[in-house]
């Protein structure tokens, strides 16, 4: 789409850039294609320039964020989902069957469900869950009308009973920044994402240990937990993933710098 196009005219579209440009933007003229694009009407290009230029992700500013070809709704305050994180879809759509039983935990906007669910083409049984009410919100928007369901609580304990046993696929974005290290991470996540949706504790895995440590009562014979880590918290994934009678391996993207650990429950149960 060409900026005279999609802007009312072409000074408005370079004063974007330059305005983007000026707030440190590096891609300014990519965003400010986007941004005139998703305006209703001029008026709202001045505001949602000034938000982005006050350091909003994007995506908050836009109302949505692109993920395996899709478009995710997130609202402010909800974690935007990665680019890194598509290896951990692409990972599950290689384990995964047409009509798994797929659960997101930890699924903010729920985007990663929503992607693995339409790689198996729609045919799965789908479930997604998160423990921050803005999040919730906002993945009922992306998983419901796509024939999901969207529980509030912490981890496993709003999910249905009748689940037990039956998971093909768990799904865990979980946060695994260490605590003393969210003040470090660009004011983009720290300011503007929920706390819950990065602090993974201590060591940024006490959410890993509390998912792993559920996660064969869950997953059904030969079903599987993928998860996202850093490069440096694999060997220690991989221990507690193993330590809770998982079969685990890692796989890593290089390009993308993505690591995830994938936990295999045995297909006869102890």
């Amino acid at each position: 789409m060409s900026a005279t196009s999609s802007s009312p005219s072409l000074i408005s579209f370079s004063t974007v850039v330059t305005r983007l440009r000026t707030a440190g933007c590096v891609f300014a003229e990519d965003e400010a294609r986007l941004i005139v694009s998703a305006a209703q009407v001029p008026a709202e290009i001045d505001g949602m320039v000034d938000r982005r230029a006050a350091g909003l992700p994007l995506e908050h500013v836009l109302g949505w964020a692109e993920f395996r070809g899709l478009r995710i709704s997130v609202d402010a305050g909800v974690f935007v989902p990665r680019r890194r994180t598509e290896f951990l879809v692409e990972r599950a759509a290689a384990v995964a069957r047409a009509g798994a039983v797929v659960v997101d935990l930890c699924c903010g906007s729920g985007a990663l469900g929503a992607a693995l669910v339409a790689a198996l083409g729609g045919r799965a049984e789908w479930y997604a869950a998160d423990i921050d009410p803005a999040a919730v919100r906002c993945a009922r928007r992306n998983v419901e009308p796509a024939g999901g369901a969207v529980f509030e609580g912490d981890l496993y304990e709003p999910l249905p009973a009748a689940l037990r046993g039956r998971v093909d696929v768990l799904l865990a974005n979980v946060p695994y920044v260490p605590t003393e290290e969210v003040g470090l991470l660009p004011p983009e996540a720290r300011v503007h994402e929920a706390r819950v949706a990065l602090d993974g504790g201590a060591d940024g895995l006490d959410v890993l240990r509390r998912v792993t440590a559920g996660a064969p009562g869950w997953l059904a014979p030969g079903g599987s937990l993928l998860f996202e880590t850093s490069e440096r918290q694999a060997s220690r994934a991989l221990d507690i993933v193993a330590g809770d009678g998982l079969v685990p391996r890692v796989e890593v993207c290089e390009e993308r710098e993505a690591t995830v650990v994938i936990g295999t429950l045995g297909r006869e149960r102890d």
